[in-house]
């Protein structure tokens, strides 16, 4: 299965590694160097790479490639749901998975590794079988580590380990007993220049925060769950059970997870929630060039856009751009030729625009194409898909929680052509 486990950072440097089978040389990773050097952006570095003797699978996560080495074939998805794992637990444990946490932590990480993988092959994964067989790091037991000499391995085996539902060890208390459920989705969309949509399709998420005494067991009902497609549990929820009625029906884990996550790829579901009217050109001969970019909320629900920030990727022959905000602030990198306009809170009766002139190179042709635009935004209290949760019941204890459902939608890569 994963013979060793490579952390690089943004600058290419590996700064940890781990060996299970075998100890693989470090030499390896230059394949992997290579298709980075190959790819245009850093997420496009493939997430499978063959070598004469290994095949390379990473994932990206937090500006660190997570880069597992296996010798025989495997199906790829079941090591990058495994290094998505990973991260997860770190960012669990620290609270933030970079590159500086696992330096400072870096014992705690080589013993949640040797717990998750045993001899190559996945072993405990889920966080509260791992937070019994390993505590999590805090200032005092720090110290007293260093004093005595001891270490983070718990005394005892886990008590879910061997229990039907190892997710959720026994005996939890809690004074104040709640639950709740953040419905997140991302939107990810290809607007051609007359405004039509190209592509869209959403990726959502539902992530869950759940505090409860004793051994709940919860149902979660939809509105509208037909809605839902393609869609990936958490391995507490009953299959047959949603499979039959469009129900969540669960014993929850202990703390944070995400219970499941989704996608809605039919067109005529996705809502595109902004509109953008540009003018942006470029006169052969000229060395002036026009840009005026107006944003508008299209299909929100009521809802306000807000954390609007807009970039484009300008033509090499722009000098300078010489803008003026309506509202918010903007930037001009004369080096990477990165336009950024920090937007905000898009106001329904005063549309933000950005207009002015660009400075191009004397002598310069007109550029081949026009640049594309990246827009990132947040719409709180609201699923873009129209998700909606219609209820949260819970069984086998008698004490009422605290319920709460939060919903957010966001922009994933959203381009808009011009």
């Amino acid at each position: 299965m994963i013979h060793s486990l490579f952390l690089i950072n943004a600058s290419g440097d590996i700064f940890l590694e781990k060996h299970w089978k075998s100890v693989v040389s470090r030499s390896v990773c230059d394949y992997f160097f290579e298709a980075q050097e190959r790819a245009s952006e850093p997420e496009n570095v493939p997430p499978v790479i063959p070598t004469p003797h290994h095949y390379l699978i990473s994932v990206l996560r937090h500006r660190i490639y997570f880069v597992a080495v296996i010798q025989s074939e495997v199906p790829p998805l079941f090591v990058i749901e495994f290094l998505h794992r990973v991260v997860d637990t770190f960012q669990d444990y620290f609270g933030v998975c970079t590159e500086a946490a696992i330096k400072d932590n870096v014992v705690v990480v080589y013993e949640l590794l040797e717990e998750m993988l045993d001899n190559g092959f996945p072993l405990a994964t889920e966080s509260n079988i791992l937070k019994e067989l390993i505590k999590p790091p805090t200032i005092l037991r720090t110290m007293v580590n260093t004093i005595t000499g001891s270490t983070n391995v718990g005394e005892q085996l886990p008590t879910g380990q061997l229990s039907v539902v190892p997710w959720r060890r026994t005996g939890v208390k809690y004074t104040n007993n709640e639950a709740y459920f953040d419905v997140v989705e991302e939107i990810d969309a290809i607007i051609d220049k007359s405004g039509s949509t190209i592509t869209a399709e959403i990726q959502g998420v539902i992530d869950a925060c759940v505090k409860l005494t004793g051994m709940p067991d919860l149902t979660l009902s939809f509105m509208n769950p037909r809605l839902l497609d393609d869609v990936s549990f958490h391995p507490c929820v009953r299959f047959k059970r949603w499979e039959a009625e469009r129900i969540l029906s669960f014993i929850p884990p202990d703390g944070n997870f995400r219970l499941l996550s989704y996608h809605v790829s039919s067109q005529n579901l996705v809502a595109i929630p902004v509109y953008v009217k540009h003018n942006i050109t470029f006169r052969e001969g000229s060395s002036q060039g026009r840009f005026d970019l107006t944003l508008g909320p299209k299909q929100t629900m009521g809802k306000s856009v807000e954390a609007v920030l807009v970039s484009s990727q300008l033509p090499r022959g722009v000098l300078n751009a010489n803008l003026n905000p309506s509202q918010g602030t903007y930037t001009f990198d004369p080096v990477t030729k990165m336009l950024t306009w920090d937007v905000g809170k898009i106001n329904p009766q005063k549309l933000p625009s950005l207009k002015g002139s660009m400075s191009l190179q004397a002598g310069a042709s007109k550029p081949d194409e026009n640049p594309t635009i990246n827009i990132q935004l947040k719409i709180q209290q609201m699923a873009i898909s129209g998700l909606k949760v219609n209820r949260l019941d819970m069984y086998g204890e008698k004490y009422k929680p605290f319920k709460g459902i939060k919903y957010m939608t966001k922009a994933g890569k959203f381009q808009v052509r011009t």
